[in-house]
């Protein structure tokens, strides 16, 4: 390690003890870290009448709680987590979700007997004894347990399944590198350098809180100051492109793509993605792969009861129609719609799980919007790509399917910018004969319960991307009624996929009880996302950018009104459940992650001597 990274990391704990000290008052309120509140897991609820009371909350006005202290807009991981943490410290707060069902991304539904997740498919950086599984583990009480994949937790596919090439990507600091050696003979010392740029890079990641938490004016002096890029490997590279690093490190174009195939993962494709963003993705998993035992539905079952127990609440079908200003412009309270009407209900602090765009461009009224900060922030950000998904019923166990828990990422040609871009340039008419990739995956295979739950039925999900544009005549239809013309279309890309999908699974094509395709009109309506977007705002090169990072933050520029989610942070779980945390931190005033880490390392030492 050279002397200019012991310079930065020295940098980063001067900067870490000064957020502490800045964050960390005497006067302040209590951490929610401050005790280990785990307890022994209870067993798994499966009775449906007492699952909806928790996720299936519906919205009255009797059913506020008094003296709010917070209301937050939004279920998902990012707006729970937000909502948990304040509940720890005795905070009541109120989470308002527009769907039926609590949860966000994190929420399941049931068809025809099916239970299908909506975006949860695997979890990295979950292993017992890591800081995130700590952190989850206090929000839920201990009460959420996890399955671990198994170490070849995804596949890359070029060309047909069957007739293509597949290389099995592997878990383990040490296996995942030396198992894609195995794979590519020839190739060690491109691999390596892989390697060390994934660690080098990985090592600042931490940058992307501290930036967020500092003062603004120290952060924007630190950017300006131009010494970041120089200090750190994390900055330095998020200004060059995946495609740009990994085609200096070999000719070799499947090596290339096999570096570079989880980009799905975060919607941009390699030439736009910024290396320090595909660095983190690929660290996440270099632990291993998990899954909620239950289904990802349990998460939000579980936390939802920690925010009742401080006297807060979480209620669906409570669409945010606005966020009321008080005279001098700060925020204190939402108007929330119930029928024809519109119930107004007030809160010293309001934090929005909703998007950036949706909490700035929808919610806000035209004066606040048009605040100097908001419109930089929202000049800084573009909407990500949208989605398309095929849930997929199947009669029959896993094993009479031939159905595996491995992910398959499948790819037309190991040309990844390439296909993508051809694919996303087409016509609505043209895309379904131009579908580039899909990613496969099997819930039923991953959760150890499901069998216990679901007898003798299974469940497979492919997701790909898809312009918002191709669909969006029909954005103004009522949903499950836009017409034949939408359900035409939507046919086109659903049959091309499943031939697709049989050449790969083809025990399953006279199996299918239930199959639905959702389009980025689905995500819109279900999830709120403006464009139908999966992971929130873009995560091009310009969003990992420091100055990018400092600006995208928890606090508003209108007094009492903050962020949480993952358009604070970056997308996908854990993404979200750091915007949480970045939230909690700012609206408590307080360095939640040091007190975390006090108490896991407290926990830790008490265990040790129990051990003793």
């Amino acid at each position: 390690m050279g002397p200019y990274v012991w310079l930065f990391l020295v940098f980063l704990l001067l900067l870490l003890l000064l957020l502490g000290r800045v964050l960390r008052g005497a006067g302040g309120p209590p951490s929610p870290f401050a005790a280990d509140a785990r307890r022994p897991p209870a067993p798994l609820v499966t009775d449906k009448a007492v699952r909806r009371t928790v996720i299936k909350a519906v919205f009255s006005a009797d059913k506020v709680p008094e003296k709010l202290d917070a209301i937050v807009v939004g279920s998902g991981i990012g707006g729970l987590a937000a909502a948990a943490l304040l509940a720890k410290v005795g905070k009541r707060v109120l989470v308002l979700e527009q769907h039926g069902k609590l949860g966000g991304c994190c929420h399941t539904f049931t068809e025809k007997g099916f239970e299908f997740d909506t975006g949860i498919h695997y979890i990295g950086q979950i292993q017992e004894g890591s800081i995130m599984r700590f952190v989850v583990d206090q929000l839920t009480e201990g009460q959420l347990e996890w399955a671990r994949l198994p170490a070849a937790y995804d596949a890359v596919v070029f060309g047909e399944p069957g007739g293509g090439r597949t290389y099995r990507i592997y878990s383990g600091k040490k296996d995942y590198f030396r198992r894609l050696k195995e794979q590519f003979p020839g190739e060690e010392a491109a691999i390596d350098e892989f390697e060390r740029l994934l660690k080098s890079v990985g090592r600042g990641s931490v940058l992307l809180v501290i930036l967020k938490m500092i003062p603004r004016a120290l952060a924007t002096f630190l950017c300006r100051w131009g010494l970041l890029p120089w200090l750190s490997p994390f900055c330095r590279m998020a200004s060059r492109s995946l495609k740009e690093v990994v085609d200096g490190l070999t000719p070799n174009r499947e090596l290339r793509a096999v570096f570079s195939y989880i980009f799905p993962t975060y919607g941009v494709v390699p030439s736009q993605a910024s290396f320090s963003m595909h660095s983190i993705l690929v660290n996440h998993f270099l632990g291993g792969a998990w899954y909620p035992k239950g289904g990802a539905g349990e998460i939000a079952f579980h936390t939802i009861p920690v925010i009742r127990k401080a006297g807060g609440n979480v209620l669906g079908k409570a669409p945010v129609e606005r966020i009321l200003l008080d005279s001098h412009g700060k925020a204190c309270g939402v108007s929330v719609k119930k029928g024809q009407d519109l119930v107004n209900i007030f809160a010293p602090v309001i934090i929005s799980d909703a998007g950036i765009f949706n909490t700035y461009e929808r919610l806000l009224p035209a004066e606040a919007r048009a605040l100097p900060e908001i419109q930089s922030q929202l000049r800084m950000v573009a909407h990500g790509e949208g989605g398309l998904t095929i849930f997929v019923g199947l009669n029959g166990s896993r094993e009479e399917l031939g159905l595996e828990p491995t992910n398959y990422f499948m790819y037309l040609e190991n040309n990844l910018d390439e296909i993508m871009n051809r694919y996303l340039a087409s016509s609505r008419e043209e895309a379904a004969k131009n579908i580039p990739f899909l990613f496969v995956t099997c819930p039923s295979t991953k959760d150890p319960t499901w069998e216990m739950r679901h007898p003798g039925k299974s469940t497979l999900v492919v997701v790909t991307f898809a312009k918002y544009e191709w669909f969006e005549e029909w954005k103004d239809k009522q949903v499950k009624k836009r017409g034949d013309d939408y359900e035409e279309l939507k046919a086109t890309f659903v049959d091309t996929i499943m031939q697709t999908v049989f050449k790969l699974y083809p025990r399953i094509e006279d199996r299918i009880e239930y199959i639905s395709g959702a389009t980025p009109l689905t995500n819109q309506h279900y999830i709120a996302s403006p464009k139908g977007e999966m992971y929130g705002v873009n995560h091009s090169i310009a969003r990992l950018q420091a100055e990018a990072i400092a600006t995208m933050r928890a606090r508003t520029a209108v007094p009492n009104l903050y962020l949480t989610g993952q358009d604070v942070c970056l997308g996908g779980f854990m993404g979200a459940l750091q915007g949480a945390l970045v939230c909690a931190s700012t609206v408590l005033k307080r360095n939640l992650y040091l007190d975390v880490l006090w108490l896991k390392n407290r926990t830790w030492a008490t265990n040790a001597k129990k051990g003793d």
